[in-house]
């Protein structure tokens, strides 16, 4: 292996791990799953550490809001609870707020299915992006989010690998081509992929631990 590919083989292998994953969503192209990995779009788009946003989501799961009609049928003081039990406090009232009028206008829009917006996409990535801006509290970061993890389960948009991935890369000193990256990877899912180079952009020793095991 040339140095660029040392360097990526020891970020997959330490630090591979999608969020959808830390925070439990076993994803599966299925209404439910799709629209749990939302919410935790939502959340970690917000200024707030990641692991909150994982737990927030989590908590939201556990009472059962876990669904566009279950988010939108609960009162806007449970799901600020529930966002409470997860530490998810500095945002509360506003994405309690945010996550009942998604969940409407998802229902209302898209019959509760994100998979419905997959297709009214028609393959274009730059229209997905937009459209799942169109859902309150998502803006590009989170479009950026929900694409990054996505792609595991629509592999029409891969290989996605959005700013913040790239920035990781550009930390690791590789190539700032979503392609290129792809190549070095290997059979590494992409999802997988740029989870690990978000790891890298938001923790300077995830990128120093990488460089030195790869030297």
């Amino acid at each position: 292996m040339n140095r660029d590919e040392r360097v990526v083989h020891e970020l997959v292998s330490g630090y591979g791990r999608t969020y959808a994953e830390e925070a439990g969503i076993r994803l599966r192209d299925s209404p439910q799953p799709l629209y749990r990995l939302l919410v935790l779009s939502l959340l970690l788009s917000a200024r707030i550490r990641a692991s909150v946003a994982v737990a927030a989501a989590r908590a939201l799961h556990e009472d059962g809001l876990d669904s566009p009609r279950r988010m939108a049928g609960a009162g806007r003081q449970r799901r600020v609870d529930a966002l409470g039990r997860g530490g998810y406090r500095r945002y509360d009232e506003r994405t309690a707020t945010q996550l009942g009028d998604g969940a409407e206008l998802l229902t209302e829009r898209w019959g509760g299915d994100l998979r419905r917006l997959h297709r009214e996409a028609e393959g274009d990535v730059g229209a997905l992006r937009d459209l799942l801006q169109e859902e309150p509290g998502i803006g590009p970061a989170g479009a950026g989010i929900f694409l990054r993890e996505a792609q595991r389960v629509w592999p029409d948009v891969a290989p996605y690998l959005d700013g913040k991935a790239l920035s990781g890369a550009e930390r690791l000193g590789l190539p700032k081509d979503p392609e290129k990256l792809a190549g070095l990877a290997g059979d590494t899912q992409p999802a997988v992929l740029a989870a690990a180079l978000v790891r890298a952009a938001l923790d300077g020793q995830v990128a120093e631990d990488c460089l030195r095991r790869a030297a």
